[in-house]
């Protein structure tokens, strides 16, 4: 391991070190920031699984992270473990797969966009729960390779029971 004037482990390092007791525990690693520039210098790791992280998950994966890089001996760091934000995009099936039952805004390849709550996820296929005219609620199954993005948007109200039975969520699964 080359010598680094920091100390710390690089992204890959510290992606390398804790995939595999993450994964043990049933968590998948988005992204790693090490952050050399901060004072003191920060290594954020962001994880996720179905059903999301609770605080009790993150002090766990908290406690797990810290173990594995103080074993580097690295020098005083300050470590954050969290999960994705609600602006990550969705770009990848698991990710839509989490977000089953949240309203995104999609942008397709053809440039049309709408917005809709994330349902059933198919074979290369999303569900989307989406308001027709009249306020009728469909779904409609977009192909995943023509999403060119899609973002959970933020709620202030509940959605109706009606619209979370069309995306396949009961409403316990909904509140998570």
């Amino acid at each position: 391991m080359a010598e680094r004037s920091t100390g710390l482990p690089s992204q890959r390092q510290v992606i390398e070190l804790l995939d595999g007791e993450f994964a043990r525990a049933g968590y998948d690693i988005e992204d790693v920031v090490v952050d050399t520039a901060a004072r003191p210098p920060r290594i954020a790791v962001v994880a996720d699984r179905d059903g999301g992280l609770d605080l009790d998950a993150v002090a766990e994966l908290s406690r797990l992270a810290a173990e594995l890089l103080d074993a580097l001996d690295t020098p005083p760091y300050l470590l954050e473990v969290t999960s994705p934000g609600v602006d990550r995009p969705l770009t990848d099936v698991k990710h839509f797969r989490r977000a089953r039952g949240r309203l995104a805004q999609l942008t397709l390849a053809d440039g049309t966009t709408l917005t809709g709550r994330i349902g059933q996820i198919g074979d290369g296929t999303v569900g989307v729960v989406v308001r027709e005219a009249k306020k009728n609620l469909t779904v409609r199954d977009i192909a995943l390779d023509t999403i060119v993005k899609a973002v959970v948007q933020v709620e202030f109200s509940p959605p109706s029971p009606r619209e979370l039975e069309l995306a396949g969520v009961s409403g316990e699964d909904a509140s998570t």
